[in-house]
């Protein structure tokens, strides 16, 4: 087994170019204009709230996901949370999500003082699984005065949250058709996917709000960022206003019409944004490439390399692959980070952390036999 162990950490170091050193999991590239944008911004001295960037980056995300409105917000957990809010999640209320998923999810649920709902994945999308919302909405809820109430908590749910897991599109066509029906909003968790298509439609702009996270190792980066997605350009509207604390625009006096957040991305991260969104598709492909050699690698390791669903074209944000067992992935994982290659596995699941150990959840066989055997490996782009 360490043969193949160290073939992979060889084939790693070719393709990195790298034959000695660390190579980390992801780390971003700049190679554009990020450093003329970032002294435009400092020489405009607007570096804070307002300024061209953040125009900018707005106007060009939303051209390329094909949203009708884009609000930038500081990172992708608050962006979260105030979609949350803008679909209704409040206090005692109840979420629907998965497992398998950063903690920005759950912890974003629980900014609006509700709870988390988790349910299984699917295999091959990694992402919520249509059928077990189904299962659990028609064993678990029932419907009353045009809402979703839990059958044993007696509480309402209040929106649903898919993740699309590590850029993959999840099924999300079927999860709206289903929450539809039984009148539950969702927003969609994109914070891995841009540049992430779903039948050629961007991931993000299904459901009724969507969100994007540009941390520093996203496909993009402005540092720390994320950004709000929808299809309602008057929510949106309302969505930048309430990221600005809610300040009615007038020369000098300071009103506020709503309780407000102060979630608006800075100028100067807007820049380095504008700048990557210019490299963005050369970002792409690259991964593109870089996941083919993978996949042609380990076909002949014999071990097994996750690819895109059917009908989704994917970023390839974090390349992942599948060993047989826990112990198997724990032997790769140590041999790989020794001999200076960062993997690692999935995220410790969402109901075994101490804070949502209490949480409801569903038969979870998909997201367990996953989290024995996911690996993520190198994803950078390469020069």
């Amino acid at each position: 087994m360490q043969v193949r162990f160290q073939k992979t950490v060889d084939f790693i170091r070719k393709i990195y170019n790298k034959p000695e050193g660390f190579i980390p999991l992801h780390v971003p590239a700049f190679i554009g204009n990020e450093k003329k944008y970032l002294n435009d911004c400092i020489d405009s001295t607007f570096v804070s709230s307002v300024g061209k960037f953040v125009d900018r980056f707005e106007i060009k995300m939303s051209k390329y996901t094909g949203s009708a409105k884009a609000v930038t917000c500081v990172n992708g957990t608050n962006a979260l949370h105030l979609a949350l809010l803008m679909v209704g999640v409040e206090r005692d209320t109840e979420v629907i999500t998965q497992p398998l998923t950063f903690i920005a999810t759950a912890n974003a649920i629980s900014y609006c003082s509700a709870k988390p709902v988790f349910l299984d994945v699917d295999l091959d999308t990694m992402g919520l699984s249509p059928k077990a919302l189904l299962h659990f909405l028609e064993s678990e809820t029932v419907q009353k005065a045009g809402a979703c109430y839990n059958k044993t908590t007696k509480q309402k749910i209040s929106a649903c949250v898919p993740m699309h897991t590590f850029g993959h599109p999840c099924r999300i066509y079927e999860i709206i058709k289903i929450c539809n029906h039984y009148h539950i909003p969702v927003v969609e968790d994109a914070a891995e996917s841009l540049g992430s298509f779903y039948n050629g439609q961007h991931t993000g702009t299904f459901g009724k709000i969507g969100i994007l996270s540009f941390n520093g190792n996203k496909t993009i980066t402005t540092g720390g960022g994320g950004m709000i997605l929808t299809n309602d350009e008057e929510l949106g509207k309302h969505i930048k206003h309430l990221t600005t604390q809610a300040k009615v625009p007038h020369p000098w006096e300071y009103i506020h019409d709503h309780v407000g957040y102060n979630y608006r991305m800075p100028n100067i991260n807007a820049a380095l944004g504008v700048a990557q969104m210019e490299q963005l598709e050369t970002f792409l492909e690259n991964k593109r490439k870089t996941a083919n050699q993978y996949k042609y690698f380990f076909e002949k390791q014999g071990i097994e390399f996750f690819t895109e669903p059917e009908n989704s074209c994917s970023n390839y944000w974090l390349n992942i692959i599948l060993l047989n067992d826990r112990k198997q992935r724990d032997e790769f994982l140590k041999f790989t980070n020794e001999n200076g290659i960062m993997t690692r596995p999935i995220w410790r699941l969402m109901n075994k952390l101490e804070m949502f150990k209490d949480c409801q959840t569903g038969d979870l066989s998909n997201v367990e036999w996953l989290e024995d055997r996911v690996i993520n490996i190198p994803s950078s782009i390469r020069n």
